[in-house]
């Protein structure tokens, strides 16, 4: 090809560049017109929230929460909003539910440029992820999508159901479809996730009606990682109410808290590794260390397993036990995997970790992704056992349980250990329990496996909360 042709085909792909952006103006602008421009704005409404990679089955829909109010303002000079919810969680709890309450929950979110911070007498925690998600939901929204695309050099495509305009803002690409009537019907944009890689965010806008000459829609609903988690039937709607959120101090200078790994000798050769919301058990084979869970993710791993180094050195943790598919606690599995350890888990939740743990991971690369390795994992159905040099340990799947279908408890018979996740959490001494009645239909099916399988532990190390006598779970269940 001659230098003329090379040359021509520059200017042909420069000026096809500039036309993309000219069209997407010229969209943006009559989409604007349409919709109407606004400064700010306030909707409100009921529906349900759902709580992402909680699903009863890997891979399967997340359970539902009701929300019997909401209402979210937006100021978008400002770049800043705030969520006021209440939800009512199903007692007794769906298939697939999290640590289950009773009443209402009511919660109070905020979002101001880089700061995120959540209602008044909650702990000042800076969390630039989080605040960067909030960010990105202003401009997912319609009369956002269009303010953002403008500012961000949009370009502009024909697309099968309306022209989809696209942007980049900071590491996230966005994009949205805007139809024949001029009216935003969808957004798009990914967002990092430990266990499902650039996980796709999309929000559907329909039946959109008139606010005294702005357009907004009735019902929105956002999926992300392919299955709903929020959805909203809008019943209110006011244009340029006006947010003024000033940051508190204590969110200003609170510093990012580094992860925080307390380990606790339960046994000869057993740690408990707490420190933090989840949990971790450690156990010392002979050769080689088996870890049981591996959750939240992989800045959390990584504390965890220089810990066990220190712990018992000059040991690879050969095994990592993976007690369910639920999200938080499989975070961190692919950073054991990138230290050489075999994954033992329900055989059910392989097709799922097969496809979630290939998927691409270009907006927060992890270990596993710079120096990949086929990932090793040992399925269990009902039971398991790894004996080795003196040491034993049981893997039991949890027949009946609501919470999740492949959900493992590990029982160490020698020191009469039960290892669980989710279907007991004893509460922390000095911290106050939760008001209003604690149902207790995960450990009263947790209590009756136990029974059924013939075990007899003494000492009950959780996954989350605090190690303490199996007594206590027997008085929950309402066995003792």
């Amino acid at each position: 090809m001659t230098r003329k042709m090379w040359f021509a085909l520059a200017v042909m792909a420069l000026l096809g560049g500039i036309a993309s952006a000219q069209d997407a103006k010229s969209v943006l602008q009559s989409a604007t017109k349409a919709m109407g421009d606004v400064k700010s704005i306030q909707y409100s409404g009921t529906g349900h929230l759902s709580q992402l990679g909680q699903a009863f089955t890997p891979g399967g829909a997340y359970p539902e929460t009701n929300v019997t109010s909401y209402m979210k303002t937006i100021d978008y000079a400002s770049r800043s909003a705030k969520e006021e919810l209440t939800r009512v969680e199903q007692i007794p709890p769906v298939k697939g539910g999290s640590r289950p309450f009773a009443g209402e929950d009511k919660q109070v979110n905020f979002v101001n440029g880089q700061y995120a911070w959540d209602q008044p007498g909650s702990a000042p925690v800076p969390q630039v992820a989080l605040a960067d998600e909030r960010q990105l939901q202003i401009w997912l929204t319609p009369h956002g999508f269009l303010k953002a695309a403008m500012e961000n050099q949009a370009a502009a495509k024909k697309g099968t159901t309306g022209t989809v305009v696209s942007f980049t803002s900071g590491k996230f690409k966005v994009t949205g479809t805007i139809d024949a009537q001029n009216m935003v019907a969808r957004t798009e944009t990914w967002l990092p996730n430990p266990v499902l890689g650039d996980m796709l965010v999309e929000t559907t806008f329909s039946s959109y009606e008139d606010y005294n000459g702005v357009k907004f829609p009735s019902t929105i609903v956002q999926k992300q990682g392919g299955f709903p988690t929020f959805d909203l039937k809008v019943t209110g709607v006011k244009t340029n109410p006006g947010l003024s959120l000033s940051v508190p101090d204590a969110v200003k200078t609170a510093a990012i808290p580094p992860v925080k790994v307390v380990s606790q000798k339960i046994a000869d050769g057993t740690w408990f590794m707490g420190g933090g919301s989840h949990n971790s058990v450690l156990l010392e084979y002979p050769t080689y260390l088996v870890m049981i869970e591996a959750p939240l993710s992989e800045a959390r791993s990584l504390a965890v397993i220089e810990e066990a180094k220190k712990l018992a050195p000059n040991k690879p943790i050969k095994y990592l036990i993976n007690t369910h598919a639920h999200f938080d606690h499989t975070g961190g599995v692919r950073t054991y995997i990138a230290e050489g350890a075999s994954v033992i888990t329900n055989e059910i939740n392989l097709p799922f970790y097969e496809k979630a743990f290939g998927a691409p991971r270009t907006l927060a690369p992890d270990m596993l992704s710079k120096d990949p390795k086929k990932p090793t994992f040992v399925p269990v159905k009902e039971k398991y056992a790894l004996d080795d040099g003196g040491r034993s340990l049981e893997i039991f799947h949890i027949d009946g349980d609501t919470h999740n279908a492949g959900l493992m408890m590990v029982y160490i018979p020698k020191e009469k250990i039960l290892v669980e996740a989710d279907d007991f959490t004893p509460d922390a001494p000095g911290v106050p329990a939760p008001s209003g009645p604690r149902p207790r239909i995960f450990t009263s099916n947790l209590y009756k496996q136990v029974q059924r399988l013939k075990l007899d532990p003494t000492t009950i190390a959780p996954l989350h909360g605090v190690v303490v006598p199996f007594s206590d779970l027997k008085k929950v269940a309402g066995a003792a």
